[in-house]
């Protein structure tokens, strides 16, 4: 399902735009099950991951049809793109997550409740399906994501940090940006006061009556945040590039030879690979093996570009010698980690980010309005 090479992943596109994107906004909330995607893209672990740019997607689709046929996926696809932006300009909500976590993940590390969640053990019959589905497939449909949510929030009443930090875990397209903030909309705390409440009729209806019996707590209030977060302002503007310097790039730009930075002559380029003794929440295997096997196939594609280049755990980066540019790697673990541990670098910012962020620090509907925009400047 999802093989971890960009070759691959283009296929997918291609094949989705070919045969599924003209039916997607009438189908893309169903969830028929793992064997039956054909009504959704599943693009996500690929543009998490830089593999597939989202100027990419778009182009692509923009060939084959008009904006106002596929405006739904236009949409999808640039909202993660608008969550990241939204989180650059709030960093301390991802700061306040991680240290928080730390501290319910100790009170409920034998909580019998949160337990069973995590194995499938519930008495909700879908809800242990979607979580088998999660550790064997490490992806599940935008629509059971949010049931899945709003079932751990509302009905086990088990905190959203820990149901954050469980999708982060197994999820392949997991990304500090979408994931945190998606569970903070569930829980009513992202836009305050306005939650999302799972029902059994909009469960069987969108997956084709699949689930039967479905008792969920349908008239939970929404929860509380007493905490608000300022815009901090921060300039995404990037230095001088100067060649026969090193690249940086982490496991969300992995893609270098789709970027215009390839037209500078860098003396090399390091993969930085992030290891679960430096995470605050760790991954599992399958997503460990499917992000290394993702930066090795990008060290490939590099080599054909005769650019010296290696794989490195991010450790090493602080033996790194003389001054280096780093592909900005977004807020995040990987961010965390070269805040606090290393010197010597700049960043560097994708272009589309550089636009789209300036456009982030209201609601996704205000974000929206500017979509012509970001099109008009990328396709």
């Amino acid at each position: 399902m999802f093989e971890p090479k960009r070759d691959f992943a283009h296929k997918k596109l291609i094949s989705f735009i070919d045969n599924n994107l003209i039916e997607y906004s009438k189908l893309r909330n169903f969830d028929f099950g793992p064997d039956q995607r054909r009504n959704i893209s599943c693009l996500s672990p690929y543009i998490t991951h830089g593999v597939l740019s989202e100027i990419e997607v778009m182009n692509l689709s923009l060939k084959k049809f008009p904006f106002v046929k596929i405006e739904k996926f236009i949409q999808e696809v640039l909202w993660r793109v608008y969550w990241k932006g939204w989180l650059e300009l709030r960093p301390s909500v991802w700061s306040d997550y991680i240290i928080n976590l730390q501290a319910i993940r100790e009170k409920y590390k034998e909580d019998p409740k949160y337990l069973e969640a995590i194995e499938g053990k519930t008495n909700i019959e879908c809800f242990n399906e979607w979580v088998g589905e999660l550790k064997t497939y490490n992806y599940l449909h935008n629509h059971t994501r949010m049931w899945f949510a709003s079932i751990w929030i509302f009905t086990l009443n088990l905190p959203w940090q820990l149901g954050a930090e469980f999708f982060l875990k197994h999820l392949y397209d997991g990304d500090a940006a979408s994931n945190t903030l998606g569970w903070r909309w569930v829980a009513g705390i992202q836009t305050q006061g306005k939650h999302y409440l799972a029902s059994e009729w909009n469960i069987k209806k969108f997956t084709n009556n699949r689930f039967q019996n479905i008792k969920l707590n349908e008239n939970a209030p929404t929860k509380i945040s007493e905490k608000t977060y300022s815009i901090a302002k921060k300039d995404f503007v990037n230095p001088e590039i100067n060649n026969d310097k090193t690249l940086v790039i982490f496991e969300n730009n992995l893609s270098f030879e789709m970027l215009d930075l390839k037209k500078f002559q860098f003396k090399k380029i390091i993969l930085a690979s992030n290891i679960d003794e430096l995470r605050q929440i760790k991954l599992s295997d399958n997503v460990t093996k499917f992000k290394t096997n993702l930066l090795h196939d990008q060290l490939e594609r590099i080599k054909t570009l005769s650019i010296d280049c290696e794989i490195l755990t991010i450790d090493k980066l602080k033996d790194v010698k003389d001054d280096y540019y780093i592909l900005y790697p977004n807020v995040g673990e990987n961010l965390d980690y070269i805040l606090s541990k290393l010197s010597g670098y700049k960043f560097i910012y994708r272009e589309l980010d550089q636009f789209s962020w300036g456009f982030c620090n209201k609601g996704f509907f205000n974000f929206k309005g500017y979509i012509p925009k970001i099109i008009t400047k990328f396709t």
